[in-house]
């Protein structure tokens, strides 16, 4: 398989309005990307597929392993949260990465990201380690430079260099050596102050997962809903984490937006509901069109685990291989046995009792009904990235076919295609443009809730076919000679480019039932 350009997707995403660098006329901010027109239909539309088959059509109506349908309800939940929210999650005190910064060049960077060009023979002889950060150019310049010293190399991690030689260690961005510091502990959480004249006593933190809000309405959402156990409350929104190295476009950000469900289950059952979503969840991405070689689910390892990850809990992830992570993967979708780590903590830190009575449980009374049990439900996480699902659908669909006016197109689902549909006129007279304005009112009218339909009638129809392709729609309708006279027009696939002639008068039933079809 011919390995995608990164280059060539990021200058679609800003030639044809995906995407768009954050401030980018003062030059840009890092980490921090602003989502075009054509993107912002995208990135809705992947919003909308997720809420409709986890919130409104839960699993698209598969029931779960205890053969009932599944329950989901939503919520919508604050950026900026109690500070007491992560003490009790353990933001505050352990989320952070080991960082080095280096004093020639000012530049940052992630400890554990940072690999060392390092002789074969083992033997420095006094050179320097050659240190790059992984997924950046500085690798190949900092190849070339330990192959002109040592001749054959090999990649180690920057913490295996011997501590006597760290001095010799010469920076990605360094000309030279002994320039990095030590690795110390980098919080990533945002830090803000509530209230207009707030000081170091009224600090908050912008959310750095949405997770915890959903942890800390428990018990609101189970006092004023009829659900019962197993459910599970979903919500989307932004999250914000202040990563030291952001990079390769949107897949690493600062500022990010999750869809994440946190499904609560007795811990006798969470074994198969942490099976249930991980499948279903694997399945849900490979039915948006990333199919094959290019999507994998992968088991952590042990030493993998998150600390609310007991033995025996499962933890899965749903992984792309994005242009720049090839021939690996990159993490899509997480899906976590969570136990009752979180809840307990809150009931913890907030002296609240957030225990769940389940009447269903407990031993058999004589009149036929159960005792019934209370205890802290288990959780199960499926946390999915919604910029990085973005990304993971434009380098899917990206494809390159030198045949085509344009030789660059995007084979978007249509389900998900910013633009659903395009009417135009062959050209711009002779009762054409009149005609196809009238078919594109029609088509607005009976559309509009998925998505637009474009209405063009400038440059050459072959040109205006190529705009669509880059833009992902899927068809495109032709007012023509022929359409006065015998009412057809000529509908063009875009995976195919193959062109039909059908009816006018069927072009919105044509475009209902492949939207629906997909």
């Amino acid at each position: 398989m011919t390995k995608k350009s990164m280059d060539k997707i990021m200058a679609l995403a800003k030639r044809r309005g995906f995407v768009f660098q954050a401030s980018e006329i003062y030059g840009g901010i890092n980490g921090f990307w602003d989502y075009g027109p054509l993107g912002t239909l995208l990135k809705r539309n992947l919003r909308e597929a997720w809420w409709q088959d986890v919130v409104l059509f839960p699993c698209r109506g598969a029931l779960g392993p205890n053969g009932e349908p599944v329950r989901m309800v939503p919520l919508d939940t604050t950026i900026i949260q109690h500070p007491k929210v992560w003490e009790a999650s353990g933001h505050v005190a352990g989320f952070s990465d080991p960082m080095v910064d280096c004093r020639e060049s000012k530049a940052r960077y992630r400890f554990d990201h940072l690999l060392v060009f390092a002789p074969a023979s083992g033997d420095t002889q006094g050179k320097p380690y050659f240190a790059y950060l992984t997924d950046s150019p500085s690798e190949a310049k900092q190849k070339k430079k330990a192959e002109k010293a040592f001749g054959d190399v090999i990649t180690i991690a920057l913490s295996e260099v011997p501590k006597d030689a760290w001095a010799r260690v010469l920076g990605p961005d360094a000309e030279k050596v002994g320039s990095l510091t030590e690795p110390r502990a980098f919080n990533l959480m945002f830090k803000t102050y509530v209230g207009a004249t707030a000081g170091e006593d009224d600090v908050a933190y912008l959310r750095p997962e949405t997770a915890q809000g959903i942890f800390v309405q428990f018990k609101n959402v189970l006092d004023t809903t009829r659900v019962k156990l197993p459910f599970g409350i979903a919500q989307t929104g932004k999250s914000f984490r202040n990563e030291v190295t952001p990079r390769n476009f949107t897949f690493r950000s600062r500022e990010f937006e999750q869809m994440e469900i946190e499904f609560f289950c007795h811990e006798s059952e969470a074994a198969e509901w942490y099976r249930f979503w991980r499948d279903t969840r694997m399945a849900w991405w490979q039915s948006l069109g990333l199919k094959g070689e290019n999507l994998v689910l992968r088991e952590h390892d042990r030493e993998e685990r998150a600390h609310y990850a007991k033995e025996g809990a499962g933890v899965s992830d749903v992984e792309f291989r994005f242009p720049f992570t090839d021939p690996g993967f990159g993490e899509l979708e997480g899906i976590a046995h969570r136990t009752n780590f979180d809840l307990g903590q809150h009931q913890k830190f907030a002296r609240t009792n957030l225990e769940f009575f389940d009447s269903d449980r407990g031993e058999l009374l004589p009149n036929g009904s159960r005792k019934g049990e209370k205890y802290l439900p288990h959780v199960i996480e499926p946390s999915a990235g919604l910029d990085r699902g973005v990304l993971a659908l434009l380098c899917e669909a990206y494809t390159e076919d030198p045949s085509r006016p344009s030789p660059e197109l995007l084979r978007l689902h249509p389900r998900l295609a910013p633009v659903k549909g395009a009417v135009f006129p062959l050209v711009n007279k002779d009762g054409m443009p009149e005609i196809s304005e009238k078919l594109h009112a029609e088509l607005v009218r009976k559309f509009y809730r998925l998505g637009p339909i474009e209405h063009d009638v400038k440059q050459s129809i072959g040109k205006r076919y190529a705009r669509m392709d880059e833009a992902g729609c899927p068809y495109c309708f032709t007012v023509d000679g022929e359409t006065a006279s015998a009412q057809t027009v000529t509908v063009r696939d875009r995976d195919t480019g193959a062109q039909e002639r059908i009816g006018i008068d069927r072009v919105a039933e044509f475009l209902a039932q492949k939207l629906e079809q997909s």
